[in-house]
């Protein structure tokens, strides 16, 4: 796993999603278009194996950047996420 530099922090966004399954399919494809060409050092990310939310890491320099990168997903945008968390993680 790459490490972050002395000026950057590993971010994980935690989500689950609202119970809304075809407004939720519908936004998949743009979904992960975006995260797939937010061209963020160090992303990766995937559902949940029982598809109700997921997980993304990825390194940035300080919190508010990650939390402006998670509002520009299209599940934030379209008011699809029940609960999310971002927390920079440590790696030991």
């Amino acid at each position: 796993m790459d490490t972050p530099q002395s000026n950057e922090r590993r971010f994980l966004y935690f989500y689950f999603n609202r119970n809304q399954p075809e407004k939720i399919g519908q936004a998949i494809p743009a979904h992960v278009q975006y995260w797939n060409t937010a061209n963020l050092r160090c992303y990766m990310g995937g559902p949940f194996a029982d598809r109700t939310g997921g997980l993304i890491t990825f390194i940035v320099p300080n919190l508010e950047e990650a939390e402006e990168i998670v509002q520009q997903d299209p599940f934030v945008m379209e008011d699809l996420i029940d609960q999310m968390w971002i927390k920079e993680w440590i790696v030991e």
